[in-house]
This record gives structure tokens, C-alpha cells and sequence, in this order.
């Protein structure tokens, strides 16, 4: 786990002498700027054309894990942001090919798995990983991103200088001039509450998608998708409770097959509850902590089922609190050391876990893609409920959302009241436009309001039958990959550590794929199938209490301790450069002072991204010291 960045010519003829010079003079601003990813410092390298650079937090391989890594013979150089969880499998395979790797980190086969198998040697690779890879004898530079997209990539070029790092700030660090705001990535920024790969939010900036090669050859730039979640290709049948735990307990295993300590993090709920279980099963004689969030407030609050399951596993369970002013200090730093807006509340709370669980630990395991896999959001069961309700005569609709809508407002976490006002919204869309609906950080109303372009519903014909594959395809890719991900990559490598998610083990993965769409959602009960397995390992009142999720009580904080922070941001008038009225936008918020509405979230991604306007104001800016 480290942090990568490179420089590479992708101009024909031979100009290495000077690019030498260049890239050696403007790798180093971006590995400064990158400083929190690696505490066991940088390294560069170049081959050709081509210099790489990383700064590394050793997980595997502690005494020889030095990157970049270059093939003497070839000069093929590669660099690697993850963990590649079958290097040993793939070690053992390239040695009856005649390719011996020395070095023991698991990244070192990287080099010789691409001279044996070309441009498809990433699909041999099970892990987390976002890696760079120059072919200096054909001028080929080459990036991917691992199949859930837990790793980031960022790539521009400009007058045939490529440019590649794992965060924004890095990319334009060095770079001159003011930067371009691409307001229509933005306004999908304002939908989804993050940058969806392609996009970001910078002219001339690109993300690589999970699951995606990338290929440079000169001008010609290619993509291909070498893994796609199947779900919807996969055919359907009968889970056995067995073959999962076989599959489950081996992705826990390889994963903490790690040379370093290692931790949990802990909400009490299903997910993280059974991450740890399954792990503290397949390493009994272990003893790592399990680190928990705490709110004053009682219904945001689940320190106290963290402590059971950390008692019932014979585990210590260290909670940090969570309040208001922590939100004031911690999101202009974290804005500014990546260089991208993310709109979700988790992301202070999240970094605040991890640094204290780096002062113990260099990794941590999480119930990331446990959701998402095996249908556990309040929104799959309203997908299959909107159907029904679509079938009920028009006076009956229109008198259930009239009491809908008459409900008081409750600042209380997932109140019911809010799940049945976003149930009555988007009637008579298509069921795909309806749950993206239900899912937008701002809705198509609001976004007009602000006077936000709004793009028209997809249309897309979808069954019955295919419905759930659907959704959940969109979420894995969309608010999975982009959002939670980024929250947890950017959230922990604040601190220089690293969070892994077992439930996006490719074979775990493939498993969900077959799930009967009645064994992730079984009429009211969401994870169905995850639940009967977690019987094994934890408690029924565990396993089967409401859904909560971690949220923040924003809608609390912005009429109270956050109120006069936020007014003074929405009055800067920065949302403009980005195509947003900054009146429509205050108008928002005395809407939400006033208790007319509840717009915490609208309000929280736009004053986010007010901030990452204010970094983008102060560009450039002089790097800080590499000490």
C-alpha cells in the first residue's frame, strides 16, 4: 500500500536525456505531496522515457519491497499502489516458466508476470492494486485498477507528457497556472456525492475505472474492461451456506496473510461484525483491537453493540468520539492533501478512526461491499415495493403521499419517515431512474433550483427478474467504488494506514453473482442469504436488528454547531466558478434552518465542495518539505 506517481514521454523518437532531467525535477512535488501514504519513504526509478515514483507503507515484504521495480534485462518498470493476494500462487507459476522472482514482496512478480503473459496479466492478479507499468521497447505505458476499484488512479496528459498519480493533489502538483474546473463532471459530483470514473473534477484529468486497462501507445490511447461484476450474465442457483464459508474464510485468510499488525473496525452491525468473527476464527491465537465510533447522540450512536461483539470475541474495542468542530478542523485538511471533493459525512469520522488505529496498527479489515453484494439497502426492498405500489388506483397513490408528505420532520438516524418520503418520489419513472433517485446526494428538483443542468432520466427496459442485478450493479460501481472506497482509501491513508474489505475478494464476489435475487431479498428481510450465514459466527439480535449504517447527524449540526461555519461558506460565493447560484444554494439552507425541509445532504456536498474550490483558489502552491 503506498501512494504512485509518474512521468512518462509519450512522444516518438528519443528525447530520454532530456525527459530525464524534467521528470526527475517534477516526480519529487509529487511525491510530497503524497507524503501521508508512505511513512516508510519514497522511491524513484526510471527506465527511458519513463520515471516512477512511490511512497510506501509496508504491508508484505518489509526488507525487500523497495519500489519502483524494473526487469534489468527488459527495462520494463512497474509500480504498484495495493497488495496482490496470490503472489504466492503466481510466484510458484512463473518459476516453472523459467522466471524466478527474488525478491519476496508480494509486487515483485509484476515485471515477470507481464513478459510471460502481455497486457493480460492483470487478470491473473487477485488483490487490491492500482499499477503503472512502461514498456520501454514499445514505448507502451500501461494503467489499471483492481476489479472493485478500492484503489485510485489519476491520469492527464498534456503536449505528449503523460502523467499518472493515486491522488489529484499529487497529479498537478508542480504544475503552473490556475486550474480548470470541468463543470459538467461537477454536476455529476452533485448527484452522486463523488467523481464516478471516467470523471474528475479537473479539466484534462481522467480516472481509470475499476476493472479497466488502460494502454498509451504515442496518440493512441485504449481502453478495455477486463472484469465486470457478472451478476447479471451469471446464472442463478441454490446458495450453500458450506461452500461460502469455505470461500469466505479463505479471502479472510489471504488477505491478513499480512507481515505487519492488524485491527477492525467495529460498528456492532452485520457486516464489520462478521469480518472480525470469520477472522478471529481462522487466527484464533490472535488478539487485535477492534477501534468504534461514538455520537452523543443516542440514535446515531452504536459504541455499545461494537463493545458486545468485542466481548463476545474476546477482543478489546478503543472508541473515538465524534463531534461537530471535528468536522470544521478536519475537512479543509483532508480537501487539500488529496485534491478532491467527497461529499460523504463518513469521510471526517472514518479519518478520525484511522488515525487513531494507526497509533497500534498498519491495517485495518472493514465490512465495505457487504451491501452491495448481498442486498442490504432499504432501497432494494422499495425497488421491488414500487412496482406494487405502481399497480394501486391513482387515488389511492395520491392519498398515501399526501400523509407521506404530511409527516413531520425527525432529525433522528433513518427515521422511517424519510424512507417513505423518498418511497413516493420518482412515480411513474422507469424502476432504474427511480432508485437513482432515491440514491442522489441532489435531486433533479434541487439541482434545477441551483441552476445545475440536468440530464433526463435513463431510460433503460429492465425485468422483473433482472431488476435487484441491476441496481446493485449501478451501486457497486457507482456510490461502492467511487464513494465508500475513496472515503476509506482517502480516510485511512491520511493517517498511513490501510483498510481492506474481505467482501470484495474476487471469489466472494463471484459467489454473490449466483444469489437468486429471493436469497439477497426475501420479503421484508434485506441480506437474506449473509444473514443465515452469519448464524454461525454471531448472535440473532446481532444479525437481525434494523439496518443503520454510518451516518452523521448533519441535519442537527448545520441548525446548531455547524450553522455559522457553514453560512460564512455558502456566503464566499466560490459555488459560482462551479455553475452554481450561490443565492439558490442560501436559499437551500434557510429553507433548512427554518425546519421546511431537511437538506443536510444537498448541503453537505455542496459546502464540500466549497472547500475544494478554496484549494483550487490557492493553486499552486509551494509543496511542503519532503521532511
Amino acid at each position: 500500500m503506498c501512494g504512485i506517481a509518474g512521468i512518462v514521454s509519450l512522444s516518438e523518437g528519443d528525447i530520454s536525456p532530456l525527459l530525464a532531467d524534467f521528470s526527475s525535477t517534477m516526480i519529487w512535488p509529487m511525491l510530497v505531496r503524497m507524503n501521508h501514504r508512505g511513512p516508510q519513504g519514497p522511491g524513484v526509478n526510471s527506465s527511458g522515457s519513463a520515471t516512477f515514483g512511490t511512497q510506501r507503507l509496508a504491508i508484505r515484504g518489509l526488507d525487500d519491497g523497495t519500489q519502483p521495480l524494473m526487469d534489468a534485462e527488459s527495462g520494463i518498470i512497474a509500480v504498484c499502489n495495493g497488495e496482490i493476494d496470490n503472489h504466492t500462487e503466481l510466484r510458484a507459476w512463473l518459476a516453472t516458466r523459467g522466471r524466478n522472482v527474488k525478491q519476496a514482496t508480494d509486487v515483485a512478480i509484476l515485471p515477470a508476470l507481464y513478459l510471460e503473459l502481455g497486457d493480460s496479466f492483470v487478470e491473473k492478479l487477485d488483490g487490491v492494486f492500482a499499477i503503472a507499468l512502461w514498456d520501454p521497447r514499445e514505448q507502451k505505458l500501461i494503467l489499471t485498477r483492481d476489479r472493485a476499484g478500492e484503489r485510485s488512479l489519476f491520469y492527464r496528459i498534456d503536449d505528449g507528457i503523460a502523467r499518472f498519480a493515486t491522488e489529484i493533489a499529487a497529479l498537478v502538483a508542480g504544475s503552473k497556472g490556475p486550474l480548470t474546473i470541468d463543470r459538467a463532471t461537477v454536476a455529476g459530483y452533485l448527484r452522486h456525492g463523488c467523481f464516478v470514473a471516467p470523471e474528475a473534477p479537473l479539466s484534462g484529468v481522467r480516472k481509470v475505472r475499476p476493472g479497466e486497462i488502460v494502454t498509451f501507445r504515442g496518440t493512441d490511447i485504449e481502453h478495455r474492461r477486463y472484469w465486470r461484476w457478472p451478476v447479471m450474465e451469471m446464472p442463478k442457483s441454490k446458495p450453500s451456506v458450506a461452500a461460502f464459508d469455505e470461500i469466505f474464510r479463505a479471502a479472510v485468510k489471504r488477505q491478513s496473510n499480512v507481515d505487519v499488525s492488524y485491527g477492525f473496525f467495529l460498528s456492532g452491525g452485520l457486516d464489520s461484525s462478521l469480518v472480525a468473527a470469520v477472522a478471529q476464527d481462522v487466527h484464533s491465537g490472535r488478539k487485535p483491537n477492534c477501534y468504534t465510533l461514538r455520537f452523543s447522540e443516542d440514535s446515531y450512536d452504536e459504541g455499545a453493540y461494537a463493545e458486545r461483539v468485542a466481548k463476545m470475541l474476546g477482543l478489546e474495542v478503543i472508541s473515538v468520539p465524534v463531534k461537530p468542530e471535528h468536522f470544521i478542523e478536519e475537512l479543509p485538511r483532508l480537501v487539500r492533501r488529496v485534491g478532491e471533493p467527497l461529499a460523504d459525512p463518513a469521510w471526517v469520522p472514518t479519518t478520525l478512526l484511522s488515525h487513531r488505529a494507526a497509533q497500534d496498527v498498519r491495517i485495518v479489515y472493514a465490512g465495505e461491499g457487504g451491501d452491495e453484494l448481498f442486498g442490504g439497502y432499504p432501497t432494494y426492498l422499495g425497488a421491488g415495493f414500487a412496482r406494487r405500489y405502481d399497480r394501486l388506483p391513482a387515488s389511492v397513490r395520491a392519498a398515501f403521499r399526501k400523509l407521506v408528505t404530511g409527516l413531520p420532520q425527525s432529525e433522528k438516524k433513518m427515521p422511517l419517515s424519510f424512507l417513505l418520503k423518498r418511497f413516493v418520489e420518482g412515480e411513474g419513472m422507469n424502476p432504474y431512474a427511480r432508485h437513482r433517485l432515491w440514491t442522489a446526494n441532489i435531486k433533479p428538483d434541487l439541482l434545477m433550483k441551483l441552476g445545475v443542468p440536468v440530464l433526463p432520466p435513463e431510460e433503460e427496459t429492465i425485468l422483473d427478474s433482472g431488476l435487484l442485478d441491476r441496481i446493485q450493479l449501478h451501486d457497486l460501481e457507482t456510490t461502492l467504488a467511487e464513494g465508500l472506497l475513496t472515503k476509506a482509501d482517502r480516510g485511512g491513508m491520511s493517517a498511513s494506514l490501510e483498510i481492506r474489505a474481505p467482501f470484495l475478494d474476487r471469489m466472494v464476489m463471484d459467489f454473490c453473482a449466483t444469489l437468486p435475487a429471493s436469497q439477497r431479498v426475501h420479503g421484508i428481510t434485506t441480506k437474506y442469504f449473509l444473514k443465515k450465514y452469519a448464524e454461525k459466527y454471531l448472535p440473532k439480535d446481532i444479525i437481525y436488528r434494523r439496518k443503520r449504517g454510518l451516518s452523521v447527524p448533519l441535519a442537527s449540526w448545520l441548525r446548531g454547531p455547524l450553522q455559522t461555519w457553514a453560512q460564512e461558506k455558502l456566503r464566499a460565493g466560490r459555488l459560482a466558478e462551479a455553475g452554481i447560484n450561490p443565492v439558490a444554494a442560501q436559499a437551500l439552507f434557510n429553507e433548512h434552518i427554518a425546519r421546511r425541509a431537511d437538506y443536510a445532504r444537498p448541503l453537505w456536498t455542496l459546502l464540500v465542495l466549497d472547500e475544494w474550490l478554496a484549494w483550487a483558489q490557492e493553486h499552486p502552491s509551494r509543496p511542503a518539505s519532503l521532511n
